[in-house]
């Protein structure tokens, strides 16, 4: 074994064995494997492919990196897993509408990731919040709250931890072996009673076709149900951003919005968080439609955003997030329109585009080693299908410096086209059931 001849043997278009596999795991996780073979992993899976038995190997290889977790808990412990897009911060609304409902939501969660913001980066916009939490820790807060956001610790999936940085910086993020192996193995190990995938198509998501969606969520769901835990997928149309706010700290202050009962700050994310929560509660048996409005009620009740404050004031943020989050919230010093050149509908968003826009203003990473500005971003971003007048806003940046906010700009413009108005398409396209 070896990580030369493996990395040989998958850029010949050979796809290694299983013990294989689990050796390159393992050396990710060990030091074993360097950073260049890493990566040359990663671009040859891109190219060739793993193979399904490939993708399963390297998903239980990944998994069996470090410890995987069981649960004790007075119901069932279950997740949500989105395939990445811009403006998709569901998790930080889920998780404590689910617990609001008596689940317990163990979530192992990720960074920013090519030109999709992160959920640890979001909710670390929340001044004195860490992630990073001991095992003990982890369980602490998940059984008292109900729900925990953190990042994999270094006994959980520590081989993906490392394969999923280098895949960020090296253009390898497109591929179905190695986002399956990646979500599975952090997921898988957190020991779950039940898993629900947001599998995003458009402009804004790595897949950007609905036969590439439904190709991963079958490759997620085949893989996770094989692997002994209850997975179904909805597959979601990401033709343009969930909400109308991307970067860290603004889409923290969306979803703060959306817990406080204000359905109209982003209709689509609300939406689209209510069913796949009751996907996931249908996957403990309860009936969908009951499901649906118990978890309305969980939001508009104050419920959700209680655990939320909870949840963050117990990974170090301030007390008092669900009352006083409009001042704890870190805020850019540049903050302007870009307007539209022309009347017009709005009549398609490169929402990948718009996400990159965010990366080059700070927002996420270009290469490992940044740091995140927490504050930047775009807000009201345009919908789909909104008529403007030559000199309306077509979104709001927010920026370090007025060099990046003109940059920024520019970006904006050439990402969103004007034109005739396009047909209304459905927020869910598709669902898979286990």
């Amino acid at each position: 074994m070896n990580a030369r001849a493996i990395i040989a043997k998958l850029r010949q278009g050979r796809s290694p064995g299983r013990e294989e596999l689990a050796w390159f795991a393992r050396g990710l996780a060990d030091g074993a494997v360097s950073d260049a073979q890493a990566g040359a992993f990663a671009m040859a899976a891109c190219l060739n492919g793993l193979g399904e038995e490939g993708r399963v190997a390297l998903s239980l290889g990944m998994r069996d990196s470090g410890d995987v977790l069981d649960w004790d808990l007075p119901g069932p412990a279950m997740d949500k897993h989105s395939t990445g897009g811009v403006g998709d911060c569901v998790s930080l609304v889920l998780a404590p509408a689910l617990a609001a409902c008596g689940v317990f939501v163990p979530m192992v969660s990720g960074r920013g990731l090519g030109h999709t913001g992160g959920t640890l980066d979001k909710l670390e916009a929340i001044p004195g919040l860490s992630t990073r939490v001991e095992e003990a820790r982890f369980r602490e807060i998940t059984g008292d709250v109900g729900c925990a956001i953190v990042s994999a610790t270094g006994n959980i999936a520590p081989a993906d931890r490392r394969l999923y940085a280098i895949r960020d910086v090296t253009a390898t993020v497109e591929s179905v072996d190695l986002i399956t192996a990646s979500i599975l193995s952090k997921k898988l190990a957190a020991g779950l009673d039940g898993l629900v995938l947001d599998v995003k198509c458009g402009s804004g998501a790595f897949m950007k076709t609905a036969e590439e969606a439904r190709a991963l969520a079958a490759a997620l769901c085949d893989t996770a149900n094989d692997a002994g835990t209850p997975t179904a997928a909805l597959l979601t149309n990401m033709s343009q951003p969930l909400a109308p706010a991307l970067g860290n700290a603004v889409e923290v202050a969306v979803c703060m919005e959306v817990l406080a009962g204000n359905r109209a700050a982003a209709p689509r994310l609300h939406d689209l968080t209510i069913a796949l929560c009751a996907r996931v509660l249908a996957l403990t048996g309860e009936d969908e439609a009951a499901a649906t409005a118990r978890v309305e009620t969980a939001i508009a009740s104050g419920h959700a955003m209680e655990l939320f404050s909870a949840m963050t004031h117990s990974l170090g943020g301030p007390p008092d997030m669900d009352s006083d989050w409009r001042t704890h919230l870190p805020k850019a010093p540049v903050v302007g329109e870009v307007t539209a050149p022309r009347a017009g509908h709005v009549a398609v968003i490169d929402g990948e585009a718009l996400g990159l826009a965010v990366v080059a203003l700070g927002g996420g990473r270009q290469v490992e080693t940044d740091r995140v500005d927490p504050a930047v971003g775009l807000t009201e971003v345009a919908p789909l299908g909104a008529k403007v007048a030559a000199g309306d806003p077509l979104a709001v940046i927010h920026a370090a410096d007025e060099a990046q906010a003109h940059a920024a700009a520019r970006s904006v413009r050439a990402a969103i086209t004007l034109g005739e108005a396009p047909a209304p398409a459905d927020l869910i396209l598709e669902r898979m059931d286990p």
